[in-house]
């Protein structure tokens, strides 16, 4: 089964609450570069947490955005753990 939050969501976030180019894809070595050096602050960051917060329904603290969500592979990870938690 797959995980229910994926680099799909993740990048349809992105593109649709922050600005993320539309040829953009979180694959391969981006998946794994760090969100500052792709651009975004720690606010884009926040406003990431919060859209899955909104839509996903796990709370994400200001310092796991900082600490374990600093790459898109983190992020998808993350996210899905804390998923897991909440059906568990």
């Amino acid at each position: 089964m797959a995980d229910p939050f994926g680099m799909t969501e993740l990048t349809e976030i992105l593109r649709t609450s922050i600005g993320l180019d539309a040829d953009v894809r979180f694959d391969g070595e981006l998946a794994e570069t760090e969100f500052a050096e792709l651009g975004y602050d720690s606010l884009a960051m926040i406003e990431l947490a919060s859209q899955v917060q909104r839509r996903y329904g796990v709370r994400i603290t200001d310092e796991a955005v900082l600490d374990q969500m600093r790459s898109p592979r983190e992020a998808v990870d993350f996210v899905n753990s804390l998923l897991a938690g909440k059906v568990a």
